[in-house]
């Protein structure tokens, strides 16, 4: 079975759902660049937990965890199958620091990115949770524990962003300000040189990384799919901007 890239995307505001952008352009040329995957495993920012939790429902539910958009985003439904085994084969890798739960389904951190790239819905997909209570370290070293996941052909998908600062955003701003296009840089070029010390210590790159996020929900995604890559990985950065003033949509494929 060919080896599965990983993959973190930038997912930025829900309606890129629903709208068709120079993002959601390039979300759905990922399928000619990545074989079709067996499942999907989604770590999703917006499943933040006490704890480490994985979905193993069949058929997962749609959560819309958003509010005060227009309707017909809470009218998407996406509904893909979920994967019990890979579910089990995830409990497994991870022991005792994961649960089962299906309290949860599908957010939108794995919808609003999911729809574009496999419409049809018809590859499964689960979710792991952003443990809270995790240091950056533990979060990449999970990650590092889902590696052999992609050798059974499961893609594994980080959806958050590298710069996400709600308070600061700016809806009529097109760029970013120049502490979230510094920020974006910094972990951009560390990626690039593989240096992923500096990005699990993402306080290195000094004043900006105090305005990037105030806390790791968002940021945490990329730290799982960096620990879930490794050397011999190519790595493609794509959507490399900041918008809205204070998100960044920089993303980065491995593989």
């Amino acid at each position: 079975m060919q080896k599965m890239p990983v993959l973190f995307i930038g997912h930025g505001s829900p309606m890129n759902a629903i709208e068709e952008n120079r993002f959601s352009a390039q979300w759905k040329q990922l399928p000619t660049r990545i074989p079709r995957p067996q499942a999907i495993l989604s770590i999703s920012a917006h499943w933040f937990t006490s704890g480490t939790k994985v979905t193993d429902s069949s058929a997962p539910k749609m959560i819309y965890d958003m509010y005060g958009f227009p309707d017909e985003l809470y009218q998407v439904a996406y509904n893909a199958p979920g994967s019990p085994h890979f579910a089990a084969v995830t409990k497994e890798l991870l022991k005792d620091r994961v649960q089962l739960d299906n309290t949860w389904g599908l957010d939108h951190g794995s919808w609003s990115v999911l729809r574009h790239i496999y419409p049809h819905a018809d590859v499964p997909v689960f979710q792991l949770s952003v443990d809270r209570l995790a240091s950056a370290k533990t979060h990449y070293e999970i990650g590092r524990k889902l590696r052999t996941l992609r050798e059974q052909g499961v893609l594994i998908l980080g959806s958050g962003n590298i710069v996400h600062n709600l308070a600061r955003v700016t809806w009529d701003m097109d760029g970013g300000y120049h502490w979230a296009e510094e920020f974006d840089l910094y972990i951009k070029n560390r990626i690039l040189k593989r240096n992923l010390e500096d990005v699990i210590h993402f306080e290195r790159a000094g004043t900006s990384s105090a305005f990037a996020f105030s806390t790791l929900d968002h940021f945490a995604p990329l730290l799982y799919i960096l620990g879930a890559s490794d050397e011999n990985d190519t790595v493609s950065v794509f959507n490399d901007s900041c918008v809205l003033g204070a998100l960044s949509m920089t993303s980065y494929l491995f593989g």
